[in-house]
């Protein structure tokens, strides 16, 4: 009986040992990370880790879009452009024909603005609110990237204005 109460004990050890570690999936992680290799440099270059959720959103559709998989791909050297849509924004990729970014067209409104932007709103324009926001990005592999962000402020009996500051919240 007491080795059958042992037996027991270990079996239940073993198996909440199992049933604890069975929701753990690596395989996502690394299926993520296998299909933003090509546009790592795209990903690197906007800043996704720093990025708003919708940004972050879009991007990652952006970098992990497999070009093969539309009907109208063939191997030949062309671009292919590609127009991805969430209500938050829209970004125009460009791809060439291995499937790698090469330009994107980037617009999004109202989203979380970074730390400086909001600083230097607050310090230049103190008691006036953002009404709202435009975030727009044009990414060139190798080249340009430029990020500037429109606001719409506004202040009680001062009215509204329109102020355009680039990531680092430099005025524009």
């Amino acid at each position: 009986m007491k080795n059958l109460i042992i037996a027991l004990i270990i079996i239940g050890v073993t198996a909440v040992g199992f049933a604890q570690e069975k929701p753990i999936e690596f395989e996502v992680a690394l299926e993520e990370v296998e299909l933003f290799g090509i546009n790592s440099k795209y990903l690197k270059a906007i800043g996704y880790n720093d990025a708003a959720e919708p940004v972050k959103i879009l991007t990652q559709r952006v970098a992990s879009f497999d070009l093969k998989s539309l009907d109208i791909y063939d191997d030949q050297d062309k671009d292919y452009y590609v127009y991805f849509k969430i209500p938050q924004g829209k970004i125009l990729a460009i791809y060439d024909r291995r499937g790698e970014v090469i330009r994107t067209s980037e617009k999004f409104k109202d989203i979380s603005l970074p730390l400086a932007v909001s600083n230097a709103i607050v310090s230049k324009y103190p008691g006036w609110k953002i009404a709202s926001d435009v975030y727009r990005v044009t990414y060139v592999k190798d080249g340009e990237l430029n990020k500037t962000y429109k606001l719409f402020i506004e202040k009680i009996n001062s009215g509204k204005r329109v102020i355009k500051t680039d990531e680092k919240g430099n005025f524009i």
